[in-house]
């Protein structure tokens, strides 16, 4: 009767009630000490142990991790003292393998398997389901971010996206550097331009500006037309002088840049595209405004104006800045004193300096060579130029000189033709 408590009351109990319980430490912890003390008192009887440590194998498996050697020890020793228990109560001759017993407890630990099986694999479906539309839905959110980001500038969604940082319309006085830039003649031009060669010089302009831009680590605020406007200082600042001299290195190689568009242009009949920059440094409002609705990150104040007012006298690929931003860069580019402006909105007289090329007065050293007259336009950008190219650029200039001489020949004739027909006139 004892012999049969002991087997018959704990299985039920563990098989009908533990197994619909969430897998915790402690449960797991009755279970395995109940089903290895069962095995123990039957000292260990071929069928039935086999069958109830299935059981435990199964608990052991979905417990923690951190969990399983404990209850391994724990199974072990209990089977170890039930079966000295066993022994010592009713000898080491314990039959155990007749009857129903050793069937019936098979059968539940059978069904309870399966039970299990069924239950996890169900719970695999349901997961793998759930895992396939929230993959689905964070490909689509992704794409919409990488969308979306396309319209907001590169330092601004970066910190949202990495820290799930507070967007609110906040803003703060700073000290920036700023640059507004556009295309000269544009605007006659895009009067005698389709709309298709209008946008296709348009974007291919912008295209290589951005690139130029992100490049060295400017805030791109906004397209204006065909002027842009960046600025250095926040929110991430090098310093206030390594942010004019960022800034002036990237109106140098936007120049640079444009000769190549307008080589481009040219060869595609459209002529005299020049873009002018205006440059200054200055403390403004910089930050989110709007409303929490909608929020546009931009600077406000006297400086920005005071940037876009030189970039408006400017002239054909010119650099102008102001005399704080000269102050700062002066050591590192030379520049040419180009007068005092009276600009609207400013009631006295701005001093503006022109930024020259680096290239310019190296002589030999100049990565660029760029000259036009009327029917000539040489450009050439040693930066761009490749080694397995020399060879053939040689003989491109050298069939075009021989075409020059040719007709320099051909135009030398006829004026000593007619040099000594009047001559023989006169005679």
């Amino acid at each position: 009767m004892a012999l049969w408590a002991i087997v018959s009351l704990p299985s039920v109990m563990i098989i009908g009630y533990n197994y619909y319980r969430q897998p915790s430490f402690w449960t797991s912890n009755i279970i395995v000490i109940l089903l290895s003390s069962v095995i123990g008192a039957l000292q260990f009887c071929a069928v039935i142990a086999l069958s109830l440590a299935l059981l435990i194998g199964i608990r052991i498996i979905v417990s923690a991790s951190e969990n399983r050697i404990k209850l391994v020890m724990v199974s072990v020793v209990t089977m170890a003292m039930f079966y000295f228990v066993s022994v010592t109560l009713n000898g080491a001759n314990m039959s155990c393998n007749e009857g129903f017993l050793p069937l019936a407890i098979m059968l539940a630990s059978i069904l309870a398997v399966l039970w299990q099986f069924w239950n996890m694999y169900h719970q695999y479906l349901s997961y793998d389901k759930a895992t396939k539309q929230a993959s689905g839905r964070l490909n689509t959110m992704v794409s919409v971010i990488n969308k979306l980001t396309r319209f907001v500038p590169l330092q601004v969604w970066q910190p949202i996206v990495k820290t799930d940082s507070a967007v609110i319309v906040s803003n703060k006085r700073a000290k920036l550097t700023i640059m507004f830039s556009d295309i000269v003649g544009f605007t006659e031009l895009s009067d005698s331009l389709s709309a298709d060669n209008l946008a296709d010089i348009l974007n291919t302009y912008m295209h290589d500006m951005t690139l130029i831009a992100n490049k060295h680590g400017a805030v791109l605020d906004k397209f204006i037309g065909d002027g842009m406007v960046c600025f250095f200082g926040e929110p991430n600042s090098r310093g206030m002088r390594q942010d004019a001299l960022d800034c002036v290195a990237m109106a140098i190689d936007m120049r640079r840049e444009m000769r190549t568009l307008r080589q481009k242009w040219r060869l595609m009949g459209f002529e005299g595209l020049y873009v002018r920059i205006g440059i200054t440094t200055g403390y403004c409002h910089v930050g989110n405004f709007g409303s929490n609705n909608r929020l546009s990150y931009t600077l406000i104040g006297k400086e920005a104006n005071l940037a876009a007012r030189l970039e408006g006298v400017a002239g054909k690929g010119e650099i102008l800045i102001s005399q704080r931003t000269y102050d700062y860069i002066s050591h590192d580019y030379e520049c040419e004193y180009a007068g005092t402006f009276t600009l609207k909105g400013f009631e006295n007289k701005i001093t503006a300096w022109q930024v020259l090329d680096p290239d310019a007065n190296k002589g030999q050293l100049s990565k660029w060579v760029d000259h036009t007259l009327p029917g000539f336009n040489l450009h050439l950008n040693f930066k761009d130029m490749k080694n397995y190219d020399y060879q053939e650029i040689k003989s491109r200039l050298n069939f075009a000189l021989e075409r020059l001489e040719k007709e320099e020949k051909l135009e030398t004739v006829p004026n000593v033709q007619q040099n000594n027909s009047s001559i023989d006139n006169k005679l």
